[in-house]
């Protein structure tokens, strides 16, 4: 099991509030995003490469993310406001209390694949990035749905059936162009 770390936690408040647990990962995904765009768009960056069957258009993403975002924000207050009380056992508690540990870690991790994705150019490490991503989410939908509660776990589904989809895109988006993102290679030199 896990174990509550409150240096890699949120902060209490951000659970304990609805609107805030809900707000903070969609803010915090349109900042990334917004900053890690190229100039000339992800669409045409996105449409350059070599992609596998079935990649969606651009425009799927953006509103895909913001209700999973949404949802996972929701998962975790509910997962928090539910297994934090009063009357819950001290077993609850401290699993509700691992998820949040968990799920700040996950929330750091989504953070950071569009940067190596896209902003470096990195595929490897962008894959490496959402295999771990993966994991932790299913461990972390077992944790609260086993431990916490169901509904907690369930709300994450979603959100891992678009891992699982967006880990396909990322390996064989990396696979079919080499590893390399770049159009060239910099500096003489093949990035990873």
């Amino acid at each position: 099991m896990t174990t509550y770390l409150p240096q890699l936690t949120l902060p209490e408040s951000v659970f304990q509030s609805l609107p805030t647990s809900i707000l903070v990962p969609i803010a915090l995904g349109t900042a990334v995003g917004y900053s890690t765009r190229p100039k000339d768009g992800i669409p045409r960056k996105y449409l350059s490469l070599k992609q596998p069957p079935l990649r969606p258009p651009p425009w799927v993403f953006g509103p895909t993310w913001t209700i999973l975002y949404g949802l996972m924000g929701y998962a975790a207050h509910r997962a928090y406001f539910l297994g934090t009380s009063p009357f819950s056992l001290p077993s609850t508690i401290a699993a509700a209390r691992h998820g949040t540990t968990l799920y700040t870690i996950q929330l750091g991790l989504n953070l950071a694949w569009m940067p190596l994705f896209f902003g470096m150019n990195r595929p490897i490490l962008a894959t490496v990035d959402i295999l771990s991503l993966l994991g932790i989410n299913g461990y972390l939908a077992w944790l609260w749905g086993a431990k916490v509660d169901g509904l907690s776990g369930w709300l994450l589904t979603p959100y891992l059936a678009w891992l699982s989809f967006a880990t396909y895109l990322c390996i064989g988006t990396g696979y079919l162009n080499n590893w390399d993102l770049n159009s060239g290679e910099e500096d003489g030199k093949k990035r990873i």
